[in-house]
């Protein structure tokens, strides 16, 4: 993926915050950045020097896993929510990826006798603000 779109804005996944930036952007102290990686909640990049650099995309699960912290969940629950969601976001994007091929393999070679299934919506969940 690029590390950068047009304009020189940097992607989503582009690690280019300090901490003290995405601390700021976040609304967090540094110090909570700090614990949240050394827990593995959220692991920046790291520099060759050893520094952390956070994307957008670090950036935003550091917004959601204060969202879970706020709501009562400890960092363990937080941890394997994170995990979870991650798991089922790829499974959707493969079970798509799946639909697309039996559609095409169907689309070439119809099957006798068996209605061709009905298309349907691939939903992505999208977090509430």
């Amino acid at each position: 993926m690029s590390e950068e779109l047009n304009n020189n804005i940097p992607a989503d996944d582009a690690a280019v915050y300090v901490i003290s930036v995405a601390a700021e952007i976040s609304g967090l102290h540094p110090q909570t950045l700090r614990q949240y990686d050394k827990l593995g909640l959220v692991s920046p990049s790291r520099t060759e020097g050893r520094n952390r650099r956070y994307s957008l995309r670090d950036i935003a699960l550091l917004r959601a896993v204060q969202k879970l912290v706020g709501e009562g969940i400890n960092h363990a629950g937080v941890k394997r929510i994170i995990e979870l969601e991650s798991a089922m976001a790829n499974m959707a994007l493969e079970v798509a990826q799946l639909r697309i091929e039996v559609d095409a393999l169907i689309e070439t070679n119809p099957p006798k006798g068996l209605a061709r299934r009905r298309t349907t919506e691939v939903i992505i969940y999208k977090e509430d603000k």
